[in-house]
């Protein structure tokens, strides 16, 4: 399968899938990327649409964490996650005997779905999800309102870590509107 991405310019550039989907060690920054198909130009670029992002999310607060479970069945919960890292990685608590717990075991792939709520917008995150048990980066990144959640800050809660894959924005106060043909949403990858 062949992508055609669109930058600022109008620029066109073709790239051939790898095996299992993958595009190498590049990093793409493409907006309006499609499936060999004609896509409408979307003004932006890598470091607008991240800070786009960045506003939708600081909005929002809160997030849904969407897994797959055991029958393939994606299973959606509201989150309170830290603000990304600069690298997009974003990270969130919860109880280690949750059911999201075990879905991250067997299988990590993940979406964190903000929705602004002043329908301003959304991002969607999709990565992989790493389950982080080790204390003193649970104590580093520790909320004191989680007393009453976690009693035992050691053993009664891990993180989830979320290395991003792409994102998705729409930002409309940043005029990030999506295609209007396909609705498709301005895009970034990570390697």
């Amino acid at each position: 399968m062949a992508y055609t991405l669109y930058f600022n310019d109008l620029t066109k550039l073709k790239m051939k899938l790898l095996p299992h989907g993958m595009f190498g060690a590049l990093i793409l920054i493409g907006v309006g990327c499609t499936p060999d198909s004609k896509s409408q130009r979307q003004d932006g670029n890598h470091d607008q649409i991240l800070a786009a992002a960045r506003d939708v999310i600081q909005s929002v607060g809160k997030c849904a964490l969407i897994t797959i479970d055991e029958n393939g069945q994606p299973q959606a919960r509201t989150m309170d996650p830290f603000l990304p890292e600069d690298d997009f990685t974003i990270w969130l608590a919860t109880n280690p005997k949750s059911r999201k717990v075990s879905h991250i075991k067997n299988n990590s792939s993940v979406t964190l779905y903000y929705a602004d709520k002043n329908d301003n917008g959304y991002v969607s995150v999709y990565g992989v999800a790493e389950l982080v048990t080790d204390q003193q980066e649970k104590d580093k990144r520790w909320k004191e309102e989680w007393k009453k959640f976690y009693p035992d800050r050691s053993g009664s809660y891990l993180l989830i870590k979320v290395i991003p894959s792409r994102i998705e924005v729409i930002n409309y106060s940043r005029d990030l509107n999506g295609n209007s043909e396909t609705w498709q949403p301005a895009v970034v990858f990570f390697n």
